[in-house]
């Protein structure tokens, strides 16, 4: 129904706009040419830019103020340039070839002076003077010399002989070599001194006390058979324990950090027969061995057989992963793998020789401790000297013990019985080499082993045997001489039959230790090779002049260093 009344309409409210508070500036707006009065790290150098707004034009023309980006040439270009010319250098830039840092499992390197023209020359043995002469069991003369002119081994320093050779100009020319007599005898820088020779190494004498002399080889795994002749020793011994002798003569095997003016088998680093009563002798502590009755007199020849497990297995035992459960201890060479040879050596002069300069292996706390055993341990505190003896698993390396490794001893052919088992370890970390500038740890120089070795005490005398003929063959050693390798069986012409002598592995046959000097040769020639290479790899896979320019296919670099004047000259007193 209709009124005269209209209904009002509905009207929004109006909000009122919030007005800021007065106190609370307002944010400025940054100009375009603000810029901070300070210089900061983030703004180094502030450059004020100009008020105005520039034009167009303006902006165009400090575009053009810019420096310009040079444009380098293609290489395509730049072998055009070069192949124009009538230089025949390389277009591309050399690149640059910086050396090698070496690895922990390279040998270290020195800057050496040139080598003279005398250092390409063979190497040469020590001077021999005659001193006096004796008369052997069997009647004939030996005549004993006095060397001299040569290095001797002490001070925890080893030598081996060296020579220059063309071949090795990343090893500054040197590499080891072998003067005469060549073979395996008792080596003239690894003995004692006063201490009298003849001219091939086989006999040995002295007229002070006990000298030890070792072989030039080592044995490092297998197993080895040696020799001993006594010359002039006991003649006899009386119930009452008097002993006339014409001197005392010891014999076994030692490792490099034997000491050489004591007798075999002094310290834990040395296995020793006495000729007297025939005892066995490690560590100072003489014990009986040979039945009652026997004895070691003049004409004796004494045979002395070592067995090692192979590298392989030695090397799991230093490593402390060696697991007699697992492990196979009559493996037969179980893999290829080879020992890691590193040789920290640097030739030096000696009188009118050079030799290569080696930190010799040192004596351990650890085994000084064994032989002299006292309450007081390592540390000094009652007590902490560990209860447990030398063993594959023992906790120190040079603690550790060689699983079936033994010395046997014979007698005229006859077999003694076997003095000692369990042999210590001797690869690193095993042996350690004396601490001082230069020496590091835990490095197999590939000298490292046991060392047919002999004591002779005023007047003794003996004769070495290192095969491969003996005066009595081992048993098994008929087997042993044919080295077991091939043999060519008969059958037509088409089909050639190979066999084997044996059955027994290469680590299981007896070898005389003159084979033993065949094969160190080789892995002497093998690690100086090596060496060469890898010197090589690190100057950058070139060669480098060393010579000063008498080397016309070296390359010179400014970049090597020259070395010495002159290599060092080592003094020695006797």
């Amino acid at each position: 129904m209709a009124t005269d009344v209209d209904i009002p309409k509905r009207q929004i409210t109006p909000v009122p706009v919030p007005v800021l508070p007065i106190s609370v500036p307002q944010k400025r707006p940054l100009e375009d040419d603000h810029a901070p009065p300070v210089s900061s790290p983030l703004n180094p150098n502030p450059d004020v830019k100009p008020n105005k707004t520039l034009s167009h034009d303006e902006v165009a023309a400090m575009a053009r103020e810019k420096p310009a980006r040079s444009k380098k040439e293609t290489l395509k270009k730049r072998e055009s340039k070069a192949g124009a010319g009538a230089d025949s250098s390389r277009a591309t830039p050399d690149p640059k070839i910086k050396e090698l840092p070496p690895n922990e499992s390279s040998p270290m390197r020195y800057k050496l002076a040139p080598p003279k023209p005398s250092d390409f020359e063979t190497a040469r043995g020590p001077v021999f003077t005659p001193h006096h002469e004796v008369t052997a069991p069997d009647g004939s003369t030996i005549q004993f010399y006095e060397t001299s002119e040569h290095v001797y081994n002490k001070k925890s320093f080893h030598y081996l002989h060296c020579i220059a050779d063309p071949a090795f100009p990343s090893s500054f020319y040197y590499r080891q070599t072998e003067p005469e007599p060549y073979g395996a005898h008792i080596s003239f820088e690894d003995a004692a001194t006063h201490m009298y020779m003849d001219q091939l190494g086989r006999h040995i004498t002295t007229d002070k006390g006990f000298r030890t002399a070792r072989a030039n080889v080592a044995v490092r795994q297998g197993r080895w058979y040696w020799e001993c002749k006594i010359t002039r020793g006991t003649i006899k011994s009386s119930p009452d324990g008097n002993v006339e002798s014409h001197g005392h003569v010891r014999m076994g095997f030692a490792r490099r950090e034997a000491s050489l003016d004591a007798p075999v088998g002094y310290d834990a680093y040395s296995y020793g027969i006495r000729d007297v009563q025939g005892q066995k002798v490690h560590m100072s502590r003489p014990k009986d061995f040979f039945p009652p009755g026997e004895e070691i007199r003049e004409g004796d020849v004494v045979g002395l057989e070592i067995q090692l497990p192979s590298e392989h297995l030695h090397r799991k035992v230093v490593q402390g992963q060696y697991n007699p459960a697992v492990d196979l201890l009559d493996e037969d060479e179980p893999s290829i793998e080879a020992a890691n040879i590193v040789r920290d050596r640097i030739p030096i002069r000696f009188k009118q020789h050079i030799y290569l300069e080696k930190i010799d292996y040192h004596t351990t706390k650890e085994l000084e401790d064994l032989m002299n055993p006292s309450p007081a341990g390592p540390s000094g505190t009652i007590g902490s000297r560990p209860a447990d003896r030398p063993n594959p698993n023992h906790q120190v390396p040079a603690l550790r013990t060689l699983p079936k490794s033994c010395i046997r001893v014979y007698k005229n052919g006859v077999l003694m019985g076997t003095p000692f088992t369990d042999l210590l370890a001797f690869l690193p970390p095993a042996s350690k080499p004396q601490a001082q500038v230069g020496a590091r740890e835990g490095m197999d120089d590939g000298m490292a082993g046991y060392y047919p070795a002999i004591s002779v005490f005023r007047g003794g005398a003996a004769e070495v045997n290192f095969g491969p003929h003996f005066w009595y063959p081992p048993p098994g050693y008929a087997d042993a001489d044919t080295d077991g390798d091939v043999d060519m069986v008969d059958a037509d012409a088409d089909t050639v039959k190979v066999a084997t002598t044996t059955a027994k592995g290469k680590l299981d046959k007896v070898r005389p230790v003159a084979e033993r000097y065949d094969e160190q040769i080789v892995e002497d020639i093998v690690a100086d090779v090596v060496d060469e290479v890898d010197f090589w790899m690190r100057d950058g896979a070139r060669v480098i002049d060393r010579t000063g320019g008498r080397d016309g296919k070296a390359e010179t670099t400014a970049g090597i260093a020259p070395g010495r004047e002159e290599i060092k000259e080592l003094v020695q007193d006797d």
